[in-house]
């Protein structure tokens, strides 16, 4: 072998074992977690509570970049354009895929550009209508919606929220007429609700359950396929009829597509052991967070099929996209 061909084979060499390389190294400096939202937010809240331990697992700073914007479309693209080599970390929460369903233009793909890293927790959504009235469970709730169909309606956060959708599904499976009616904030949707200007509010567990116990909502029902340790005798949405109904949001943690799978298995690692810290389980346990690590494939094929799913109820419910 000649001098070009030696020089070569050793320049080759080194490209095929530069990822493993750069797996085993990581992480030499401090990683930044984007979050598309702005502070205070729940993905704010839980991820500032995830980056601590994770912080000590891997010997680095773990630093949250706020990148709030248009839907959080904005926090998405920035890492969709970053490097995948470990330092730009993603905290995904359920509204990516419904973002993926409801934009027709988005500068990226929300399912493709995107390498599932692991599920980090999960929360309800919840059912509440104010305290007189009529309705007292979910069971109820549907009885009196198919009693006056197109009578009776529903509050989200906004047209093409997750609370939106999950209420669109909800009424598709129960086989509903009810009227969805937008605001732009909870504290908003909330005192509609309250006011009598709207009949039942969809919303995230976390911001509702101080109301619910103080009694200043009246809770009807839970999304999520099973009861909620925070409200164990409040049934869920499935148990009062709609057999097989399961939505929560979720978050976790995922990177630019491009990634070395041992660079992604690492990290995926170094989440893993991040997520047994007793504080961290118990900080977010008290906020109505479900604590759940996945694997990788676990994580990504999840996003490619909620994408699926969200795109159906839209299609369905005639939500146009935008």
């Amino acid at each position: 072998m000649n001098k070009i061909n030696l020089v070569g084979a050793a320049i080759g060499g080194l490209l095929m074992t530069a990822p493993a390389v750069a797996a085993n190294d990581w992480p030499t400096r401090p990683v930044s977690v984007i979050v598309a939202y702005g502070a205070g937010g729940g993905t704010d809240t839980l991820s500032r509570i995830v980056v601590e331990p994770l912080s000590e697992v891997i010997g680095q700073p773990v630093v949250v970049e706020n990148r709030p914007g248009a839907g959080g479309t904005m926090g998405a693209d920035a890492v969709a354009n970053a490097k995948p080599d470990g330092y730009t970390l993603y905290m995904m929460a359920n509204g990516h895929t419904v973002a993926g369903a409801m934009y027709a233009n988005l500068p990226y793909d929300a399912a493709n550009d995107f390498q599932g890293i692991s599920e980090v927790a999960s929360m309800p959504l919840i059912v509440v209508a104010r305290p007189d009235f009529e309705a007292n469970t979910f069971e109820e709730l549907v009885a009196l919606a198919l009693e006056k169909p197109g009578e009776l309606n529903f509050a989200s956060v906004g047209v093409g929220s997750s609370q939106h959708f999950t209420g669109a599904l909800m009424a598709e499976s129960a086989g509903l007429d009810i009227v969805h009616i937008p605001y732009q904030k909870t504290p908003e949707a909330l005192a509609a609700v309250l006011s009598g200007e709207v009949d039942i509010l969809i919303e995230v567990l976390a911001p509702m359950l101080g109301q619910v116990k103080a009694g200043d909502v009246k809770a009807l029902g839970l999304t999520s396929a099973k009861r909620h340790p925070q409200l164990p005798d409040l049934a869920t949405v499935s148990e009062a009829g709609v057999e097989g109904f399961d939505v929560s949001t979720w978050y976790g943690f995922a990177m630019p597509k491009g990634a070395d799978v041992a660079l992604v298995e690492k990290i995926a690692k170094s989440v893993a052991q991040a997520l047994e810290s007793e504080s961290l389980i118990n900080k977010l346990g008290e906020s109505g967070f479900i604590v759940k690590a996945t694997t990788p494939d676990a994580f990504t094929m999840k996003i490619g099929s909620e994408i699926t799913r969200w795109q159906a109820v839209r299609e369905k419910a005639g939500i146009p996209q935008r």
